[in-house]
């Protein structure tokens, strides 16, 4: 094979030695020929044979040497796709271009994403080489015009495409009442005139060359570049009823007899009804994609920012980082950000699913697009345009309905070869109904065009790509975010899931949960409070100059309750039982069992420790008083969760650094089956490990950052975000509202996703199946085979919009 030059730009070089490291690894690889790299410029250029070594394989040795090469990625918006044989087409030819190192073409979104090098690659090349194919590529420019250009080119092809149906049925409507009119008898002797065989030609004539002209077009590209469509399938089955008839008139012109029925009638028909299921469908399509139109119709279009001491309205792209920027009652918050001042409720449902608003003060984020109902806000900048949280997630969104799921490549091999196949089938259909069948040659041709119309690899095409656009974007609207579509699909396998205990079954910080007075006790001050109040308020304020995390939890709760504490007059700690001071004049005491227990608090103190609890003793003035018991909190809805994923049939494993005891408390309340106790942070990658080798599909579920390394091992890994802060760097899934009962949700839409996308692939090829065959047999009427066709693809596309009211279990 002829050798190959390679242009790459190289990133990480600081020296020479970097560059002739990189020089002398490509020369030593087989298939490289002659390699040169330069620091000045930061390009390397190879000369390789592609038959022995691939441009993926030679970035592959760059990266292992510590280097990167630095890629670009385009997304090109097409028109004129059909069937999966074009998107098939456009992708082939994509990856053969010299630079591009991966190239996805998906016929529901009609995007063609590539990644490539633009060191040896622009994108205007890319776009010449689909209008070469016979498409066309949406011309852009800027992210806000992107998008409405991109709108408007949609728009326009609908129109078009409605245009073409209308002038379709205005012709053929008539054409097709004169035929059917004429076979029954109904017009009388007149109708069998010469003249109406001419008439009829005229008005089929158009529909032909004019509402046709697409497949004509098409499926001569389509060919010349190698490959065959739908576009070829319709071309040919509607020519060979109008050239047949036409064959017919002009034989009797010249005095040789072909035949006395002409087929116009079905010719047109065929064509009008394959436009008419293409408008409904490209109508559907356009469904397909509302949630992600939703999202960003979310993005607020102005911002009230103060500027030199004045508030002025500004485009929301003129909002900088570091800007503050007012929002009033009612009003969307235009940017990611931080509170300064003012307090309200705002509601984030469009972005977590969750219906309550949240409230929010001085030193919380807020997100962008989300509604202030309430208070009046002022909103320090943190993120604007592409680094919103908003921007990030529609990204993701576009990023999963443009991939690909593992279940359709049987799709795709099956449609590369279906169009020749059901050429092949065409032709021993009319050979076997000419030779063996002796039906005569008219017979034959109809039922070969048939055979030619009923074919629809359309089916086959949009049967994952549209379930996948409906399913991510039900997910994105319930806070449900999945990476791509492999994850979607991997979901539905999971037979167990992992949960991190802290801050994912549990609050993640202790809370105060008990306050006990022991028995005779009544305090001698405590600023006239009942008993218990009094032991919190000496507790409390005794626990002010501790730095101890469970003090912390008492401080926090005495000042909820608005008790108001005192400093410490002395202040002693005891490393590893307690501290002691002296409170209003009193000597407290708080601390472990150590400092001192008895019998009357024994028992107290065990029926707390028992429920997992740690419980400390309190002192007064020499005296027991009473005891505090303070605990990680389990999270509202966790048992909830865990109740929802057993009836998912999935076992629910808990991971936690608490001692046996303390975790088998836990998991008793909320259900836990397995329970995997003092488990190191590190090790939590290991015991997933150990899950997967008991042959188990295993998820885990935690913050996605401390959790990295359980979340990358796991087949799933699921983070808990909390609105603006998404981590999607390591998880295959994201719940933007931090609730655990989202992980049913989203095991759950994946379940009917993947549901949907199986009835779709089944009907998709039981269809073809059946029809093929039926058509051949010839039992189906030209003009039934090309209603049944239109209405396969429309059947797959609405099947999957059933996903939009999808109720989750």
């Amino acid at each position: 094979m002829t050798e190959q030059q390679l242009i790459l730009p190289i990133t990480g070089m600081t020296c020479a030695n970097c560059s002739t490291t990189i020089e002398r690894n490509l020369k030593r690889r087989d298939g490289v020929s002659e390699a040169s790299v330069n620091l000045a410029t930061e390009r390397a250029r190879v000369i390789f044979d592609p038959a022995v070594v691939a441009p993926e394989q030679i970035n592959e040795l760059i990266s292992e040497l510590g280097y990167g090469v630095a890629e670009a990625k385009a997304e090109l918006p097409i028109t004129g796709m059909t069937c999966a044989n074009c998107s098939t087409t456009i992708e082939r030819n994509l990856n053969r271009l010299p630079g591009v190192t991966r190239a996805v073409v998906n016929l529901a979104t009609e995007k063609a994403t590539v990644i490539y090098n633009p060191a040896m690659l622009d994108v205007d090349a890319m776009k010449s080489l689909v209008e070469e194919l016979g498409y066309h590529v949406i011309e852009t420019e800027g992210a806000e015009d992107s998008e409405d250009a991109e709108r408007r080119a949609r728009q326009g092809e609908i129109n078009r495409q409605k245009h073409l149906l209308k002038t379709g049925i205005i012709i053929t409507l008539p054409l097709f009442l004169l035929s059917m009119s004429r076979d029954f008898g109904l017009l009388g002797q007149w109708a069998h005139a010469p003249w109406v065989n001419w008439l009829m030609w005229a008005l089929a004539t158009p529909v032909q060359f004019y509402v046709g002209r697409d497949y004509y077009v098409n499926g001569y590209k389509a060919l010349k570049n190698g490959a065959a469509n739908m576009d070829v399938l319709i071309a040919m089955g509607s020519s060979a009823a109008y050239f047949y008839s036409v064959a017919i008139i002009l034989g009797r012109v010249l005095g040789f007899e072909l035949g006395d029925h002409v087929y116009f009638e079905t010719a047109a028909v065929i064509i009008t009804l394959i436009r008419l299921g293409k408008f409904l469908e490209a109508r559907a399509k356009g469904a397909t994609s509302d949630a992600i139109k939703a999202l960003m119709g979310l993005r607020a279009k102005t911002a009230r920012v103060e500027r030199d001491g004045q508030e002025r309205d500004v485009p929301i792209a003129q909002v900088r980082v570091g800007d503050v920027v007012i929002v009033r009652p009612g009003e969307k918050i235009p940017v990611d950000g931080v509170v300064l001042s003012g307090q309200s409720a705002v509601d984030e449902s469009m972005l977590t699913g969750e219906s309550l608003p949240v409230d929010k003060s001085p030193g919380d984020q807020v997100i962008g697009a989300t509604l202030n109902r309430q208070g009046m806000l002022r909103v320090q900048a943190t993120g604007v345009g592409k680094e919103t949280a908003l921007a990030q997630i529609i990204h993701l969104v576009e990023e999963a309905q443009g991939s690909k799921a593992p279940i359709q490549r049987l799709a795709d091999q099956v449609a590369s070869i279906f169009v020749p196949a059901v050429i092949t089938i065409a032709l021993l259909t009319f050979l076997g109904w000419f030779f063996i069948g002796h039906a005569g040659f008219t017979r034959s041709l109809i039922n070969s065009v048939a055979v030619l119309v009923i074919a629809c690899p359309c089916a086959l095409g949009l049967a994952t790509p549209t379930a996948i656009m409906v399913g991510t974007g039900r997910g994105a609207g319930l806070g449900i975010l999945f990476r791509n579509s492999e994850s979607l699909e991997r979901a539905e396998s999971i037979q167990a899931v992992a949960l991190d205990k802290t801050g994912t079954l549990t609050e993640g910080k202790p809370k105060l949960t008990d306050i006990v007075v022991a028995p005779g006790w009544q305090p001698i001050s405590g600023n006239g409070h009942a008993p218990e109040q009094a032991l919190l308020y000496l507790t409390a304020s005794a626990e002010r100059g501790s730095e101890h995390p469970l003090g912390e939890a008492i401080v926090e709760a005495a000042r909820e309750q608005g008790l108001q504490l005192v400093r410490p007059e002395q202040f002693e700690a005891i490393t590893g039982a307690g501290v002691r001071a002296q409170i209003d004049s009193q000597q407290v005491l708080v601390g472990s069992a150590r400092l001192g227990d008895t019998a009357a608090l024994q028992n107290i103190r065990e029926s707390l420790e028992n429920e997992g609890k740690t419980v400390m003793i309190v002192h007064v003035n020499g005296a027991p008083a009473g005891v505090l018991a303070v605990a990680d909190t389990v999270k509202e809805g966790s048992a909830e969760a865990v109740a929802a994923l057993h009836k998912l049939d999935i076992e629910v494993i808990m991971m936690t650094g608490d001692n046996r005891h303390t975790a088998a408390v836990i998991a008793g309340q909320v259900g836990i089956d397995r329970v995997l106790a003092e488990v190191l942070p590190q090790d939590k990658a290991a015991h997933v490990k150990t899950l997967q080798e008991e042959n188990k599909v295993v998820a885990m579920v935690g913050d996605g950052i401390n959790d990295a390394p359980a979340l990358a091992q796991a087949d799933i890994g699921i983070a808990l975000g909390t609105g603006a802060d998404i981590a999607m760097e390591t998880a295959d899934v994201t719940l933007m509202s931090g609730d655990l009962r989202g992980v049913s949700r989203a095991l759950s839409l994946s379940h009917g996703t993947m549901r949907i996308i199986r009835q779709n692939l089944f009907w998709a090829f039981i269809y073809n199946i059946i029809g093929i065959p039926f058509a051949a047999s010839g039992y189906l009427n030209p003009i039934i085979a090309a209603g049944a066709m239109a209405f396969s693809s429309i059947f797959v596309v609405t099947n999957s919009l059933r996903l939009r009211g999808y109720k989750l279990r």
